[in-house]
């Protein structure tokens, strides 16, 4: 098996983005292209192949590719964005995993975003947020329970996915604001809580070999490496202006050799 990482370029529009949780600063569009060129780039050493879509213009979030699907070993579940501004992504990255999935779909009145959703195996925990609403999450369990999947939803607060809360950063282990996020909501694991005067380096994505994580947050990248964890860092600082992180910016899943 060969994992994929689809990518989309940044707007050029990326300046007028969504935000709820974190105040707008002026965005430089050129160096959030260069941080993403090398965000690409630490996808591919550490396996994937990175499949690289064009940039949208009129559509800022589109680079947060991961908020437009939930890719499993049987099939892709669409999203239904809860931002309407961005309920116009869906339509290109549907046509391009149409080639790789079955694919299935999130109706109105149902919303959905993939950055409130963390798969680990065959569980999958949901963000309850301003994006991903009961109903989105009622229809996700439907349409993926007959797999063998179990779907829980999550209560966050201050934040504006589950995964700026909480990701999956080693086997059974998980890196977690506590502050947004209830760590009892995930018996069983072991937790690595951020270090407190980093409020938002709870996004970490474990990617081919490895684990890719933001460079601005030395405090908790001390507590991963002190774990055992090995890291690729990466400059997002420019993405993280437009409420974006290491995890939406792919999509990944695995494809046959």
């Amino acid at each position: 098996m060969n994992q994929f990482a689809l990518t989309r370029d940044v707007s050029p529009d990326m300046r007028a983005c969504e935000l709820s949780f974190v105040g707008r600063t002026e965005i430089d569009v050129e160096r959030a292209h260069e941080q993403h060129r090398q965000y690409q780039q630490a996808l591919a050493a550490l396996g994937c192949a990175v499949l690289s879509l064009p940039a949208q213009t009129n559509l800022p979030d589109a680079v947060f590719v991961e908020d437009t699907a939930l890719v499993l070993d049987e099939l892709a579940v669409m999203t239904r964005p809860g931002a309407a501004s961005r309920q116009a992504e869906v339509a290109s990255v549907a046509e391009i995993l149409a080639r790789y999935r079955r694919l299935e779909f999130i109706s109105a009145p149902g919303t959905l975003e993939g950055g409130d959703i963390l798969r680990i195996g065959r569980r999958i925990y949901v963000g309850l947020s301003a994006r991903s609403n009961p109903e989105g999450i009622r229809q996700l369990a439907g349409l993926v329970e007959g797999y063998g999947y179990t779907v829980q939803a999550v209560p966050i607060s201050g934040c504006l996915h589950l995964k700026s809360a909480v990701t999956l950063v080693a086997d059974n282990t998980l890196l977690v604001q506590p502050l947004w996020i209830d760590p009892g909501a995930f018996p069983g694991f072991r937790i690595i809580e951020v270090d407190p005067r980093e409020p938002h380096a709870a996004n970490a994505v474990r990617a081919g070999s490895g684990l890719v994580y933001p460079s601005c947050f030395p405090h908790t990248l001390a507590r991963l490496e002190n774990a055992g964890i090995q890291v690729s860092t990466v400059d997002v600082s420019e993405l993280q202006k437009a409420e974006g992180a290491v995890t939406c910016c792919s999509l990944l899943f695995e494809v046959a050799d």
